[in-house]
């Protein structure tokens, strides 16, 4: 059977649902800690485990440079490589063309790259990036599409959704089928409505097992994301996932949960936890200031990670004023763990029917946006 998604209650638009795959069952929502190039920076595979994570994503380009995704194939596949037994998902590079614009020549067929490592030239296509994906052994493989940069006038965002909807038919075609693995197609059309539902059939009319929502968080703000997500979820099909790519901020991922979204990834909480940011909950934290150097309360007492429950606030204070390689660890620890939290209290909310109660209340305790 392919990679499919059942829904197990809805309360509003706020979905509660299983996605299986090859490599195991995901409760959704979900929140997937980001495996750029093949690790979850700071963390082995064990602790990402122990936060309650099942399932990461990784990153097509980034592989392709290095070690190569014809060696990670050689080695076993990412899985066996990464020591992930759980699913994954693949970024197909599209977001680097973007992010690498002074980088990259674009063209109908697909993009050459100059290396950020070294300078060498690579090229990536649809059927090239599936069949990178295919290496790696991706449970969700994505379409290589072009991540429309932001602000683009509505020609512009025009322009670049076509584009991506010719890619996503070729990366339909090339992508293999085999029981537990899917395609998942990717709407785009910046912030504009009818650009929106015009990517949506395009990308309903040739089938894909699940639908990613790309080209947001990007700088249009989280009022024009939410305005964005309002006309684009309900246009998707009711049985198949829904992701929101590089998504987000604690609100932004309440908020698309509120809005039917199921599957989330971001790079926040493991930059943050490099950086000596801590989400808690009570609030945003930088263990870099000099009020915690003599706080020997727990981090986060609701937390029962490592960071919360062997070390103080102090502790952590001390091992980033000395630059000490265990504070990024213990702090990203807990940032992946606290978001792990929020997605399962709100799967649990909408198995209650207290979406909005708990919600409101999850909120109401976060810093202002």
């Amino acid at each position: 059977m392919t990679l499919h998604w059942t829904s197990v209650t809805t309360d509003g638009a706020a979905r509660a649902g299983t996605l299986h795959t090859a490599h195991g069952e995901v409760a959704t929502p979900v929140f997937m800690p980001v495996g750029t190039a093949g690790t979850v920076k700071a963390m082995t595979a064990d602790a990402v485990r122990s936060t309650g994570a099942r399932m990461i994503l990784g990153n097509t380009y980034h592989l392709m440079l290095r070690p190569t995704a014809e060696r990670i194939a050689r080695l076993g596949g990412l899985h066996r490589f990464a020591d992930w037994h759980g699913p994954i998902l693949t970024d197909s590079g599209g977001f680097q063309v973007m992010s690498l614009a002074g980088l990259r020549k674009l063209d109908d067929d697909g993009v050459t790259f100059q290396s950020h490592i070294d300078g060498t030239k690579h090229r990536l296509t649809p059927e090239r990036s599936i069949e990178i994906q295919h290496l790696l052994g991706a449970d969700v493989t994505m379409c290589f599409d072009e991540c429309t940069p932001f602000p683009a006038t509505e020609e512009q965002a025009a322009s670049s959704m076509r584009l991506s909807m010719r890619w996503a038919a070729r990366s339909r075609e090339a992508f293999i089928p085999r029981p537990g693995h899917g395609l998942f197609g990717i709407v785009q059309g910046s912030t504009f409505p009818e650009l929106r539902a015009e990517s949506v059939a395009a990308l309903t009319a040739i089938g894909f097992e699940g639908y990613a929502i790309g080209g947001l968080a990007v700088g249009e703000g989280q009022a024009a994301m939410f305005a964005t997500l309002e006309v684009t979820v309900p246009l998707l099909p009711a049985d198949k996932p829904r992701y929101l790519m590089g998504v987000g901020t604690p609100a932004d991922i309440i908020g698309a949960v509120r809005r039917g979204v199921d599957m989330f990834d971001c790079v926040i909480p493991t930059r943050s936890g490099r950086t000596a940011r801590a989400y808690t909950s009570t609030g945003q934290l930088n263990m870099r200031n000099a009020r915690h150097a003599d706080d020997g309360a727990p981090l986060d007492p609701t937390c029962d990670c490592p960071a919360c429950r062997n070390h103080s606030r102090a502790y952590l204070h001390h091992l980033f004023k000395c630059e000490e390689m265990l504070g990024p660890m213990l702090l990203t620890w807990h940032n992946i763990a606290y978001y792990q939290r929020i997605t399962a209290t709100l799967r649990a909310a909408i198995l209650d029917n207290r979406f909005e109660e708990v919600a409101a209340a999850m909120e109401a305790a976060l810093d202002p946006v």
